[in-house]
């Protein structure tokens, strides 16, 4: 009864502060993690249970990367010696940074394997808050997203080298046996599609997230990523996106406990807020350094600006190498506390931040397109449209339903877009004109070449309400005086739609039934037919 009460206390908590953030325009997160400091306050410590839900969230996010997670991206220099670099120049600039401040008695006692350490953990990204940061812009494909988790997954196996060096016993000789899962792939899809849908899906996808980190922490691995690894090979089935989707809301909920557990860490002291204040002034550094080095790598300065702020926070990693340095005897135990607290404070300054990014990015594109190279990487390339007459934003299924309508209506010279590489290659092998492109992209309508005196009609198909909302903004922007229909996931983004220049904005559940009724209702009328044609005397 006592466990019940407490549990209901935890969710009650988290409820009223992440439904208060989410109302003064914060993401509902940071309403969790202060939940865990008030909890801290009222003297509650993190119980097993807690702790369990907190693994089994992180678990699922990993599990849900590495499902749609790119191979091909991550070995790509833009993201490998980005992280790299960065990690080297981190680590020796924050720990000069801190050696400094320890000289003018800001870190009394800090010497310089502690501050190297505390550069160290300093230098990740928070997977959580850049998965959720992606997941809520729906950019997870387009190319920054996938550059920006390609480096939070080499970070990641740098975290993982990290914790196989400083533990008491090296992984099991039988790790090297891992590599047999590989030629086990078209096994586990063939599981895949047996679960069919439901319920026994979404159990199946907890099943492999739990059994690859178990393994891997049975061979002495660390169990993140052996639930990365299960969504890899899983990666790429038919029921991926599928899949995904059904485990959002789980995973949602099991990661509301791995942020009241930050917060559960320990009450900070006025030491611990000063302290955690004065290493903030590292962020805007981490952010600057991925700007600059994914600029120099050819990515244009958009891209840059994305990938620079989306990965401009602290992270839950920082907790993982500040507990094994207190554990070593390297750091004090108030440094975790300090730790914690950086990381809240990271997401509140970075939250705002990436809400902001699109506008910032306009007011300060001239200056930051002086760091562009001259060659671009193929996707950023410029994109023909040459004589369309009608544009489609976003090919999952509502756009290209949108697009094989209007071709069986006769209408020609369509062209679609869409960020997602492979979402564009499947439809070229369709026979459709589909082009890599984001319409919220301010620079994509100067690469775009067209004749926008024949486009007459454009169609937003975007899943995401702020991603329509931006190209609206963009097209009457550029002076488009064609008509722009929108479709909305729910009834009150309606008017929302249409105060932003919509000429109409469609609800895509109600839309839905009413083509099921007029498909249905075409097959009576045809059946009907078909009966009195049979009955008609000859």
């Amino acid at each position: 009864m006592y466990a019940s009460l407490v549990e209901l206390l935890w969710i009650g908590v988290a409820f009223v502060l992440g439904f208060l953030a989410k109302h003064l325009g914060q993401p509902p997160l940071l309403g969790f993690l202060a939940a865990g400091f008030v909890l801290e306050l009222l003297g509650f410590r993190p119980d097993m249970a807690l702790e369990q839900l907190a693994d089994i969230g992180v678990l699922l996010l990993l599990f849900a990367i590495g499902l749609k997670l790119d191979i091909k991206s991550v070995v790509r220099p833009m993201v490998w010696a980005v992280t790299l670099v960065h990690l080297a120049v981190s680590i020796g600039l924050g720990g000069i940074t801190l050696l400094g401040l320890a000289a003018l008695g800001v870190f009394p006692g800090l010497d310089l394997e502690a501050a190297a350490l505390l550069g160290f953990a300093l230098s990740f990204s928070s997977t959580v808050f850049v998965v959720k940061l992606l997941e809520e812009r729906d950019d997870s494909a387009a190319l920054y997203g996938r550059v920006a988790v390609g480096i939070l997954v080499v970070q990641d196996l740098v975290a993982v080298g990290f914790l196989a060096a400083t533990a008491e016993s090296l992984p099991s000789p039988w790790a090297f046996a891992l590599i047999a899962l590989i030629p086990l792939r078209p096994v586990f899809h063939k599981l895949m599609s047996a679960c069919g849908h439901g319920e026994l899906l979404v159990l199946g996808g907890l099943a492999a997230t739990l059994g690859g980190a178990g393994l891997f922490a049975i061979l002495g691995l660390k169990g993140d990523l052996g639930a990365l690894v299960a969504g890899v090979l899983l990666g790429g089935h038919p029921k991926t996106q599928e899949l995904s989707k059904s485990l959002y809301g789980l995973k949602d909920v099991f990661l509301v406990g791995f942020f009241l557990s930050v917060g559960l860490t320990g009450l900070p002291t006025w030491d611990n807020l000063f302290i955690a204040l004065a290493l903030l002034l590292l962020l805007p550094l981490k952010g600057v350094l991925f700007f600059v080095l994914s600029s120099r790598f050819r990515l244009r300065s958009r891209t840059s600006l994305l990938i620079g702020t989306g990965l401009t926070q602290f992270s839950e990693f920082g907790l993982i190498v500040g507990a094994v340095a207190v554990s070593r005897g390297w750091l004090s135990e108030s440094w975790l506390v300090t730790l914690a607290l950086c990381l809240a404070l990271s997401f509140l300054v970075s939250s705002p931040l990436n809400r902001k990014v699109f506008d910032l990015y306009q007011r300060l594109r001239p200056r930051l397109a002086r760091f562009e190279t001259e060659k671009r990487v193929p996707e950023e390339e410029a994109v023909d449209a040459s004589g369309a007459q009608i544009l489609i934003f976003g090919m999952g299924r509502v756009g290209a339903a949108a697009y094989d309508a209007l071709t069986d209506t006769g209408e020609a010279n369509i062209v679609g877009f869409d960020i997602d590489e492979r979402v564009t290659e499947r439809h070229r092998e369709a026979g459709r004109e589909v082009r890599l492109a984001s319409a919220t992209d301010v620079d994509f309508w100067e690469r775009l070449h067209v004749e926008k005196g024949d486009v007459r009609l454009v169609l937003l198909a975007m899943s995401s309400l702020s991603e329509n909302l931006t190209a609206i903004a963009q097209l009457r922007q550029t002076g488009f005086r064609g008509v722009i229909a929108a479709a909305a996931l729910y009834e009150d983004e309606i008017d929302e739609l249409k105060g932003a220049g919509a000429d109409a904005a469609f609800s895509l559940l109600g839309e839905a039934g009413t083509g099921f009724a007029e498909h249905a209702l075409d097959h009576v009328r045809n059946q009907s037919r078909v009966e009195s044609a049979a009955t008609t005397p000859t």
